[in-house]
């Protein structure tokens, strides 16, 4: 199949950036890549070629959302920008401000350059974390229309980052677009398998179960979605005229239990469960914990959290069904954990 249209990928060297990349070169289109460094090329490369993809269609731009270089080249000529890249944050950082300006100014930087080039539409990865982290009434399902209220103390920097970015985003469009397309994909947490080693922020809830380092499991629900489905979903995102001006929450149907999850394991890769521990920790001990805790706090606030989160509007305006089941995205991200000897 080929497709001499050009689309950008922001931030190709990460587990969803890379896994958009394989799709957009499946369905044909020269695809454009930017890496903060030039030597993730070799990395892509490799894991492209372990997983038999053409890449003679992919070229590659050095590019930071913290500053211009290299964005205006990277953008000439690309029909659609899907604005992956994202600034993470391992640990809490003292001057919360300073960690959150890189987030606002990254998307804005890439919506300006965008306008500037004649891009027609923009996808933006958000985060579930800028809908639902503060959604409590469970009389009712979480949408699209929900936002996450920043100043709730136990919403982590990240969270809050997804969230301030996205509105000065949507802000941006309404202000200043012109007629730049924009639309943004809401996911929760991402698993699934992985192209190599790198894998998301999400995999280190499974090493935490799986190496023991979780003495007891809080009964916390989660909301889970595969990364080739959210892959799926961007590129609908972006050929589906009906999806601009529109959030699109990426989730597979229904939650599933941290308990659970750590059943599943025990069930299906017993080899590797025998630190998984049985202890369940209670509500209380977790609630008592959150008054000196910080992740204990986000725990707090990820138990209260609504998990009736609907995946609805994704699926009447573009068409699009998660094709892995909760279980099938968990296994294969704990395979993945496996293959390369990522449990410790």
């Amino acid at each position: 199949m080929t497709n001499k249209e050009t689309v950008l990928v922001t931030g190709g060297s990460g587990f969803l950036g890379m896994r958009i990349i394989v799709q957009l070169l499946q369905k044909g289109y020269n695809v454009r890549t930017t890496v903060r460094s030039l030597k993730s090329i070799e990395r892509i490369g490799n894991a492209l070629k372990s997983n038999r993809i053409p890449s003679e269609n992919l070229s590659f731009f050095e590019a930071e959302l913290t500053n211009d270089a290299n964005w205006e080249d990277a953008m000439k000529g690309s029909k659609y920008v899907l604005s992956v890249a994202s600034p993470v944050f391992f640990d809490r950082p003292k001057d919360e401000e300073e960690a959150l300006h890189p987030a606002r100014e990254g998307v804005l930087r890439i919506l300006r350059f965008a306008r500037k080039a004649d891009v027609k539409r923009v996808v933006m990865t958000s985060n579930f974390g800028a809908v639902g982290f503060t959604q409590t009434d469970k009389r009712r399902a979480t949408t699209e229309e929900d936002w996450t209220n920043t100043g709730n103390t136990a919403v982590s920097v990240y969270e809050r980052s997804k969230t301030l970015a996205e509105m000065a985003a949507w802000e941006f469009i309404k202000s200043e677009g012109g007629d730049l397309e924009f639309t943004t994909i809401n996911p929760v947490a991402i698993l699934g398998p992985s192209l190599d080693e790198h894998v998301s922020g999400s995999f280190h809830l499974l090493q935490d179960l799986i190496n023991g380092s979780m003495k007891a499991v809080p009964n916390i629900s989660l909301n889970i979605v595969d990364v080739r489905d959210v892959a799926d979903l961007h590129i609908r995102a972006m050929e589906i005229n009906e999806a601009n001006g529109h959030r699109f929450i990426a989730t597979s149907d229904g939650q599933i239990s941290l308990p659970e999850i750590a059943q599943l394991i025990k069930t299906k890769r017993p080899e590797i469960a025998r630190k998984i521990t049985s202890r369940k920790l209670p509500d209380f001990i977790l609630q008592i914990a959150a008054l000196f805790n910080e992740k204990a706090k986000e725990g707090v606030l990820l138990s209260k959290m609504n998990r009736n989160v609907s995946n609805r509007k994704a699926k009447t305006i573009l068409h699009w069904e998660p094709v892995a089941s909760k279980e099938d995205s968990i296994l294969a991200a704990v395979d993945t954990l496996i293959k390369y000897n990522l449990i410790k």
